[in-house]
């Protein structure tokens, strides 16, 4: 049973964060649709698919930043306690800190929770809406979205290659598949464009050739234009570097073990995506410890002392996450090692600051 000490503060958390929450997002929304009112007005999107990106555009930004508008919440309110005496209140009357700290950690329960599913189901269909919206209407250029230099195994025998792939237009240039049996290649495709037909799901191939490996001599076929069908999908062509976050976990995890076996060079990328889905969940109970040991204390200098402490704090840990992110993504850096070091590194500096704030 929750006491009425356990009720007090944890209304107080969920409330203020949910606060925080809807006084930001709307400013977040302001500010993007500054920066991009041109570009939908030039393009004449309509209303509703603006509204809708929006909606994702909210959805992207909670959750992307929701460890920041928890730490500051839990300093906001937990400073409002310890100016009016009250924390000084609650541990006179023989509340231990560590009991103290129990409300917060339901709290904290409640937010990991949440920020899990909303990770896993919620922010991946937004994002995906976010990102189309994004490349489809606000892009300068859809070229953005073009691949060179496309290289991937498709399954454990066939091999596939293109120079430049217009995803626009749904065609490349210098296509190649390369058939292996073994360590031995059997046949060679060759083509100097391919094109994607979405009538029937077919390709279709320009100044073609293939090249069959004979014991002794080389059976070479050719034609100046042919029609087939392929076993890979069309978005082989167009690996899309932001499609992990557009995936659900279960489908990501079968996403990222079919992508291991093709070879891709994004596998870094679709790694951090996963480990972040469990990493900034647990951000939850690290940052409301930190939040509680450095705002727990009366200060000389008020509630703007510890919320200066907290945004500092908050933007080292953002930084931690975004660069060894980054790092992960652009080298052989371990995905694991990048997306759980900031809560390794915070989470020493939470037990430390937690037995100086019992003092």
């Amino acid at each position: 049973m929750l006491s009425i000490l356990d009720r007090y503060i944890l209304k107080k958390y969920l409330g203020t964060f949910g606060l925080l929450l809807l006084l930001f997002i709307p400013i977040g929304i302001t500010v993007h649709l500054s920066e991009k009112i041109d570009k939908i007005l030039e393009n004449e999107v309509p209303l509703t698919e603006v509204i809708f990106y929006f909606l994702d555009f909210t959805i992207y930004f909670a959750n992307l930043l929701f460890p920041l508008f928890l730490f500051l919440s839990v300093i906001w309110f937990t400073s409002k306690l310890a100016t009016n005496t009250e924390v000084i209140a609650f541990l006179s009357s023989g509340v231990s800190y560590y009991r103290f700290l129990r409300p917060y950690m339901i709290g904290a329960t409640i937010v990991c929770v949440g920020a899990f599913f909303m990770g896993t189901y919620l922010a991946p269909s937004a994002s995906k809406g976010f990102n189309e919206f994004h490349y489809q209407y606000l892009k300068k250029g859809k070229r953005d979205r073009d691949q060179t230099n496309v290289y991937r195994q498709i399954n454990d025998n066939d091999y596939i290659y293109v120079s430049y792939f217009n995803v626009a237009e749904k065609s490349g240039s210098n296509f190649t598949l390369e058939h292996f049996e073994g360590n031995k290649m059997t046949y060679k495709l060759a083509a100097k464009r391919i094109r994607y037909n979405d009538k029937d799901s077919t390709y279709t191939l320009i100044n073609y050739t293939k090249r069959i490996v004979g014991e002794n001599d080389d059976i070479i076929e050719s034609a100046a234009k042919i029609d087939t069908t392929f076993s890979f999908e069309l978005e082989d062509l167009t690996p899309v570097e932001y499609i992990a976050e557009t995936l659900n976990l279960p489908e990501l995890n079968k996403f990222i073990k079919r992508e291991k076996e093709r070879g891709s060079s994004y596998i870094n990328r679709y790694e951090v995506v996963r480990n972040k889905r469990w990493s900034l969940p647990v951000s939850a109970y690290i940052l409301t410890i930190i939040a509680v040991a450095v705002s727990s204390v009366k200060r000389r200098g008020g509630m703007g002392v510890n919320l200066a402490i907290g945004i500092a704090i908050g933007m080292v840990y953002i930084f931690f996450d975004k660069i060894f992110g980054t790092m992960a993504e652009q080298s052989d850096f371990s995905p694991f090692v990048a997306t759980w070091f900031p809560n390794i590194i915070f989470g020493i500096l939470a037990i430390y600051l937690l037995r100086n704030a019992k003092r």
